[in-house]
């Protein structure tokens, strides 16, 4: 198998994994949710470490320089490897919000924002999140 049709299957993955949260929420489906929540990223977590331990040992280049980290990333697998790195915690981090939001019994239109940012923009997401808990929490006191 090819870097490249493995970086589509785990795309493809990603996409449905965040299909399934969303229709999880809702429909408020808990389960579904928190098993969205542990097994997908789980299989993300195998994935990588799957391609560290075959690829990343041959890849030129470090971690302790931003020319270095450049380097590391010309070899599609060590690319590949931090792809899968993003994709995983991204749907940790969505599905952690959408349980926060959820268990907290806060309306879930709330996550309309939230997911396609944790989604696309992983950090901005889960800070936008904690900055929607901030204000809640402020005008509820």
């Amino acid at each position: 198998m090819t870097a490249a049709t493995l970086f589509n299957l785990a795309n493809s993955l990603a996409v449905l994994s965040w299909v399934a949260l969303g229709l999880a929420i809702l429909f408020r489906r808990n389960v579904w949710r928190d098993a969205i929540e542990l097994w997908l990223p789980l299989a993300f977590a195998a994935l990588y470490t799957v391609l560290i331990v075959f690829f990343f040992g041959s890849a030129e280049g470090s971690f302790d320089s931003l020319i270095g980290v450049q380097k590391l990333f010309t070899s599609e697998w060590a690319a590949l490897a931090g792809w899968v790195h993003y994709l995983s915690f991204d749907l940790l981090v969505g599905a952690w919000i959408a349980k926060q939001v959820m268990d907290r019994g806060q309306p879930r239109w709330l996550l309309i924002p939230l997911l396609p940012l944790t989604f696309m923009f992983g950090p901005i997401g889960y800070l936008a999140h904690h900055v929607v808990q901030l204000a809640l929490s402020k005008s509820n006191a």
